[in-house]
């Protein structure tokens, strides 16, 4: 199976569709709104009868544009299939909610029964079933995928797809769709058991052991992007243990060129809460350099992306002057 690119094509267009008269379906229970994520909380309900599991609901003309809307904040997976016309499209249905679930909320899947939605199915000129559409900001984010997908291919393709987000720092996930039981206590922050190995070892100041752990969970699941971010922070803590600062600072100020001595400076500068300076000094690097010494000078400053948080103000800008500097 190829790499899926994304791409950003023209919004799906819902004129064929016909709209309620009323204000319209609420979003699914703990969706985030379209500002993405840190947004207000909207407060909508998940359709009625139309939740499969915590990252899965059938599709509807009521909540279609509900569910588009959700891809504001991580991908969508529309599935089309028909139970009637191909029924081993109604069992890959299945398999996609599988898979789907697996990835915590990277991906929501959207299961769209075309037996039960013509409408949906003829609005997007869905030529046959089964079908695999992905939308990302409401818009087709990759060539649709026709035909019977076995499980093992669905969780390759997943992972191929969120290889490509987390390439392109994108990182928002859904909440799930079934709301999670209150904690006991309120005021007592609960750790996410995946975690607690990792920030155990960090609390211990254990660094080499948070890189481990992090490694662990970032090679059993190329899609956590919380892993890799934590993966990418204990990295910097581990290379610049026992650094002199002075020192470091001179050696990178005697050779401006020098990929090590520069990224060396640029870690310190984000452990000193410097992240601006640490991003331009490797953007920069990025200008002046060729080959192989411009890639390792890349892929450094994204490691960084990634352990500030792809989410951050800071980060936009970076990749912004990234792109310009490389094209």
């Amino acid at each position: 199976m190829t790499q899926q690119p994304f791409s950003r094509p023209g919004a799906i267009d819902l004129s064929g569709l016909e709209r309620p008269a009323t204000g319209g379906a609420q979003p699914p229970a703990g969706s985030r709104p379209p500002g993405g994520p840190g947004g207000a909380a909207t407060g909508g309900t998940a359709p009625t009868g139309g939740v499969r599991s915590s990252y899965a609901l059938d599709i509807s003309e009521e909540n279609f544009q509900t569910v588009l809307d959700a891809s504001v904040t991580a991908p969508v997976v529309l599935v089309f299939y028909s139970p009637t016309r191909a029924p081993e499209s109604a069992a890959m249905s299945d398999d996609v909610v599988t898979a789907i679930d697996e990835y915590d909320g990277r991906f929501l899947a959207g299961l769209v029964d075309i037996d039960a939605a013509p409408t949906i199915a003829q609005a997007l000129q869905i030529p046959q079933v089964p079908l695999v559409m992905v939308i990302l900001d409401g818009r087709p984010a990759a060539q649709p995928i026709p035909g019977v997908l076995s499980l093992d291919e669905i969780r390759t393709l997943l992972n191929q797809l969120a290889q490509g987000l987390t390439a392109q720092g994108i990182s928002g996930r859904h909440q799930p769709l079934h709301a999670a039981p209150a904690a006991e206590d309120e005021g007592v922050e609960q750790v996410d058991p995946r975690y607690a190995a990792a920030q155990q070892a960090l609390e211990d100041n254990d660094i080499d052991g948070a890189v481990t752990e992090y490694q662990r969970l970032v090679d059993a699941n190329p899609a956590d992007t919380e892993a890799a971010a934590g993966l990418a922070m204990a990295k910097v803590l581990q290379r610049t243990q026992g650094v002199d600062l002075d020192a470091a600072r001179a050696a990178a100020a005697a050779d401006p060129d020098d990929v090590s001595a520069q990224s060396l400076v640029a870690d310190l500068d984000l452990l000193g809460g410097h992240v601006d300076e640490a991003f331009t000094r490797l953007v920069d690097l990025v200008r002046r350099t060729t080959g192989d010494e411009r890639n390792q000078a890349r892929e450094h400053l994204v490691w960084l992306f990634a352990a500030v948080g792809n989410d951050d103000p800071r980060v936009m800008r970076g990749r912004q002057n990234l792109a310009s500097a490389l094209f």
